[in-house]
């Protein structure tokens, strides 16, 4: 563990904080930042097509996709919370960020990634319910109780995100004020401090085995019973449609979950630079990207739906 020395007395107090670039060959920022916006923009119009979907066409009001519903709004919040300023930063010269924007930056970022496992693993909860009790899943899963599970998450978001980013910036900042991130996360931040970290480290060590690791648990218990049920069906047909809509949505929670323990049960450790910026990636934008493919280009109900619209629209015109 990375031991830290007290601020020395002619050291000089950070005030504000340089983000990261993945190359500074100015080919390779145009790149980045092309690749950045289209799965930005692909991710904005995917979810608003969910949330569109799901609003406006009553056979989707249903527990499912009033989570799916959730979770696209999320995901929207989630990726806007770093790429736009990220492809900013590859694209000009100007890399600071203030120490109250960094602030803002993390406890958005631990919202939205609170709120996204804890939505996945509601998620994974209802299929169990749908598949292995189906004739009482309307009573299990009334609207008050999707209601409460959907404000327990953001308020549970909201709290882990106030302790987590109040526990980080109560640290001093005195060494250098160059993140080695593309935006502001705790891992890079506590390398900057001359403060002392263990606090922090046993923190971020057991929230994260708590909250990431429970939820996976969760999950995979749910699906353990899911395939069990699955296995039982009469057809290959209903067999297949279980297995295609369960397996990507297991691979994107193993892959979220996975990349949000590699950076945060070490904090503090010294892997290399590029490969941290890359794991995050798999965090905080490949999930709100993979989200809509899942959910929506997978999914014959939402396309049925977004034809029933279309539709609707046309014959509206004439």
């Amino acid at each position: 563990m990375q031991k830290k020395y007290p601020k020395m007395p002619n050291s000089t107090t950070v005030t504000e904080f340089l983000l990261m670039r993945f190359s500074d060959v100015w080919d390779f920022r145009v790149l980045h930042a092309m690749l950045f916006l289209l799965m930005y923009l692909a991710t904005l119009l995917g979810n608003l097509l969910i949330v569109t979907v799901t609003t406006l066409d009553q056979s989707l009001h249903t527990p499912m996709y009033f989570f799916l519903r959730n979770l696209s709004v999320l995901d929207m919040c989630y990726i806007s919370v770093t790429v736009p300023r990220a492809c900013v930063i590859f694209l000009l010269e100007n890399r600071v960020i203030s120490m109250v924007g960094c602030a803002a930056q993390i406890f958005l970022v631990v919202l939205c990634a609170t709120a996204e496992l804890l939505f996945l693993t509601i998620m994974a909860y209802d299929r169990y319910v749908a598949i292995c009790y189906p004739l009482h899943y309307p009573v299990i899963m009334n609207l008050r109780v999707c209601v409460q599970m959907t404000l327990i998450s953001v308020f549970s978001g909201l709290i882990y995100a106030g302790v987590h980013t109040g526990n980080t910036f109560r640290l001093s900042f005195c060494q250098s004020n160059v993140i080695h991130q593309f935006f502001c996360d705790i891992p890079p931040l506590l390398k900057l401090s001359c403060s002392d970290t263990f606090i922090n480290e046993v923190v971020i060590f057991f929230s994260a085995v708590v909250i990431v690791g429970g939820c996976f648990i969760l999950i995979i218990i749910s699906y353990i019973h899911i395939f069990s049920a699955v296995i039982k069906f009469p057809t290959r047909r209903e067999k297949g449609k279980a297995f295609s809509t369960c397996v990507p949505h297991i691979l994107v929670v193993t892959v979220f979950s996975s990349s949000l323990n590699a950076v945060y049960m070490n904090p503090t450790s010294n892997s290399p630079t590029i490969q941290d910026m890359i794991i995050s990636v798999f965090y905080c934008i490949v999930p709100p990207f993979l989200n809509p493919i899942i959910y929506s280009l997978r999914n014959k109900q939402i396309k049925e739906a977004v034809r029933r619209i279309m539709r609707r629209i046309f014959y509206s015109e004439k």
